[in-house]
């Protein structure tokens, strides 16, 4: 009950039970929509109507809080606004603060990044209200370090968590990180561990910027954690959310309040604790400008617009190369530089050659290591690799696949395998475009590579392709290049190249285990051998591999084993399929039918649909065949 000017007391429990009857059954955007500016108005400097407002929510009963404090916490133009209207509600309320404190950051993730910071920025502004912000911060690193949930949860919540993290440590202050600063050390360090082991480039990124934030906050003036990784807009805005301060008004009539203290923070853009760091470069940055004063540039340079850079020859012969890349004349770095160059093309344009000593050459690329800084090397020690394996597939083939699956070999090594397996799989296997077109940009699929792209895309272009191809279109707006009629080379070769790769993936090595640690390269191995059976045609022995897997918990290799149910699909003539596995069509639609609606991972769910749809239209072509 609240005074009212006039001599009249007044409960408003009434209108906390109407309006909280009326947000739960599905009103709640049109009312508050209304109430919240009128109540942000009325609270600026009314003391009277802010205790008016907090007896609104408080007597709202517990089967309807939570959409109440949720519909205020979407609506409040800000943190300080927010304490206005729900003044200690999540002190009072148990209810409320479960939703505040638990479901909107643990149980939910689609909320904007405004809403968090209006939600933490609201537990951080009162003295009573920041041991939740504490707890809040210790629940959110307890699931952003637990390996469990990031196998298990979609990226999206993980994004979502990460951005409370780091507006809950832009809001600490020093005392605070002090208490807490063994257990933000033992989080990050469990959690960067799990993050990184993801296959997932986005999440391997999203625990290097927590832990840069974490290891900045309880490290002032230390060394700090530092990671290299390529920025985009995402780690920009993460970064951000631990720098920048939100302005806090402050309210002139709340009592017992340190006026003072909050206007003092209020002030800063940056926040307090990094006001040493900032200074520091500051200082660093004058004496780099008094060095460069120091400088040589009044010396004359010497005039060197005639010199002529020297060419070496490039090797002729293919033994001349190896003699290069592994014999004594390999200290010759120049030499070293053009033979590299120079390997793919000698090789193409030798094809007997090449094959005397195809296997040999293959082994010296697979080995060979970057000795300059050459510009390109991966891509062109790559393109040799293909050009050997192209020009004498089965030999070559069969010492890459049985390399795969031997001791002392790196990851980065096992990947760059199954690479070169997949590109020249498909140099064999596509045809040669011919003909004249507007559309200048058309090339043939090709798979995109781990160190260039933030996933496997190559086989899901591929098989986009093959929908494409298969989809009936009355307008395509641009003409189509004309493909010339060529026999698939690959064919004769697939064996070679597909069942030694599923020979022994159940069988752990010293080194190498793909069913345990190891799976970023099983999730690449999948995807290859999707993109194989597709370049292939007519094999249907991927699908047992694939029922062996389905089940993983690493959702970059339920994407490869969703793939290879497209390729199958793609690839095997519908007949076969329908008259030689039925049984397992119905399984297999069973199972797709379950990660479309319970997969955590977004890509796993769309490629299930699409399995679905090519599945129907199979169902389709049956009816439609006259018995």
């Amino acid at each position: 009950v609240c005074f009212i000017p006039g001599g009249l007391d007044c409960s408003i429990s009434f209108v906390s039970h109407v309006l909280g009857k009326v947000c739960v059954h599905g009103w709640q955007k049109e009312i508050l929509e209304v109430l919240v500016p009128r109540l942000t108005d009325l609270t600026k400097s009314d003391y009277i109507w802010q205790r008016i407002c907090w007896q609104l929510v408080e007597c709202v009963p517990d089967r309807w809080m939570e959409a109440v404090v949720l519909g205020f916490v979407q609506r409040a133009p800000g943190a300080d606004v927010l304490s206005r209207l729900l003044g200690n509600l999540v002190v009072k309320n148990k209810k409320a603060q479960f939703v505040v404190a638990q479901k909107m950051l643990l149980l939910q993730y689609g909320h904007a990044t405004a809403v968090l910071q209006n939600l933490l920025g609201y537990l951080a502004l009162d003295s009573s209200r920041r041991p939740l912000l504490l707890r809040v911060l210790q629940d959110l690193l307890e699931t952003w370090s637990s390996s469990s949930a990031v196998k298990h949860s979609p990226a999206e919540q993980q994004l979502y968590i990460s951005k409370a993290i780091l507006i809950c440590l832009s809001h600490l202050k020093e005392p605070e990180i002090a208490s807490c600063r063994q257990e933000l050390l033992t989080s990050m360090m469990e959690g960067v561990k799990c993050h990184l082991e993801s296959s997932l480039p986005q999440l391997r990124r999203l625990g290097m910027v927590v832990a840069e934030s974490i290891s900045l906050s309880i490290n002032t003036e230390g060394p700090v954690l530092k990671f290299e990784y390529e920025e985009d807009d995402e780690t920009r805005e993460l970064k951000s959310l631990l720098v920048q301060t939100p302005s806090f008004c402050v309210v002139p009539s709340l009592p017992d309040d340190d006026r003072s203290e909050k206007a003092g923070a209020a002030l800063p853009l940056v926040p307090e604790r990094n006001e040493k760091s900032y200074t520091a470069a500051l200082v660093k940055a004058d004496e780099e400008s008094d060095a460069e004063l120091d400088s040589d540039d009044d010396l004359i340079p010497y005039d060197m617009s005639e010199d002529k850079e020297l060419k070496l020859k490039a090797p002729m012969y293919i033994r001349e190369c190896i003699e290069v890349l592994t014999g004594s004349r390999s200290e010759d770095v120049d030499k070293w530089e053009a033979t590299v160059k120079a390997l793919e093309s000698l090789v193409r344009r030798n094809p007997a050659a090449t094959r005397e000593v195809s296997v040999e050459l293959a082994k010296i690329l697979l080995h060979l290591e970057e000795k300059t800084c050459i510009e390109g090397f991966v891509e062109l020690r790559q393109r040799a690799q293909v050009a050997v394996l192209t020009t004498d597939p089965i030999p070559v083939a069969k010492y890459l696949t049985s390399q795969f699956y031997s001791l002392n070999y790196s990851l980065r090594q096992r990947m760059d395998i199954l690479d070169v397996l997949v590109l020249a799989a498909q140099e064999l296997s596509c045809p040669k475009f011919h003909g004249k077109t507007k559309h200048s940009g058309v090339q043939k699929p090709c798979i995109q590579l781990l160190p260039e792209s933030d996933s496997s895309k190559g086989w899901r272009r591929i098989v986009d392709e093959r929908i494409k191809s298969k989809t009936r279109r009355f307008d395509m707006g641009q003409s189509r290049v004309e493909l010339a009629s060529c026999p698939n080379e690959f064919n004769s070769v697939a064996g070679y190249f597909f069942f030694p790769l599923i020979q022994h993936f159940d069988r752990p090595l010293t080194t190498f285990d793909l069913l345990g640690e190891d799976h970023l390269v099983l999730g690449r191995l999948v995807h290859t051998l999707a993109v194989l059976m597709y370049l292939a045609v007519n094999t249907v022995a991927l699908l047992e591999f694939v029922w062996a897997l389905r089940f993983h918990t690493d959702s970059y290799v339920r994407q490869g084993l969703l793939s290879c149910i497209s390729s199958l699909l793609l690839s095997v003539p519908t007949e076969r399929i329908l008259s030689d596995m039925t049984e397992e069509l119905l399984e297999t639609q069973s199972w797709l039918g379950d990660v479309m609606e319970k997969d955590p991972d977004g890509d796993c769910r769309r490629l299930a649909l699409q399995n679905l749809l090519l599945m129907e239209n199979l169902k389709k072509k049956l009816e439609a065949v006259p018995s």
